[in-house]
């Protein structure tokens, strides 16, 4: 037994050796890490909580816009942009917002929405909605330099038929059906690729229709 106190002792007089040495390094490493632990909970717990409160007032914009309350929508937006703007919702939300904006004449707040999303967006795909939905908007102001410029900059590929088809209405708006006609038959030569790679559904269908008629009308307006 006497060993075992001896050598416990001896244990017991390095521990401590080094606690008197590396004892107060150890408290502080342990409290870094307890700090840093909440932290991240807390984190996580904040982004969660926003991200519920973002989703809420966006169910707000979607049910404004079945109802076709132009006002509550960009109200419900505005709220989204000035308070939860870091999350997804801010942008889906002037997506469906101003689109909205434009069928009830309210050119000015539809761009303003689109410009914000364009400069704040957190995904490619958002933004190169929204410069498309603004050059849409600027086409209707007959601001054709201005659209074409939110028009330059390349889009994902799925964009790009429906970048390069409104390219064509602005031509055609600025008395260009050459130039226009270009465009159109680039869109089409797109979609035509795009659906060699994926199946081909009805809307692809749909839209590829549209495309040949306003070929066809381009063609047919030539003096």
């Amino acid at each position: 037994m006497a060993v075992y106190d001896l050598e416990e002792q001896e244990q017991l007089d390095e521990l401590k050796t080094w606690w008197k040495q590396y004892g107060n390094l150890a408290t502080a490493m342990v409290s870094i890490a307890a700090v840093a632990v909440v932290g991240w909970q807390g984190w996580n717990w904040w982004q969660r909580d926003q991200s519920a409160q973002a989703a809420a007032v966006y169910a707000v914009v979607e049910r404004a816009t079945s109802a076709r309350d132009a006002r509550k929508a960009r109200e419900a937006t505005g709220e989204l942009i000035d308070k939860f703007s870091g999350t997804a919702y801010a942008g889906m939300a002037v997506l469906v917002s101003a689109r909205l904006q434009m069928e009830a004449g309210d050119l000015k707040t539809a761009k303003l929405q689109l410009g914000w999303t364009v400069d704040n967006a957190r995904d490619d795909e958002t933004r190169d909605l929204a410069r498309l939905r603004l050059a849409a908007v600027l086409l209707e102001e007959r601001a054709y330099d201005e659209a074409q410029k939110q028009l330059s900059r390349d889009p994902a590929g799925p964009f790009v038929p429906r970048y390069t088809e409104l390219k064509g209405d602005i031509l055609a708006a600025q008395g260009k059906p050459e130039e226009a006609k270009a465009a159109y038959q680039k869109a089409l030569a797109k979609l035509d690729e795009i659906q060699k790679s994926a199946s081909a559904d009805q809307s692809r269908s749909q839209y590829r229709d549209l495309l040949q008629v306003k070929l066809e009308t381009i063609g047919s307006s030539k003096p």
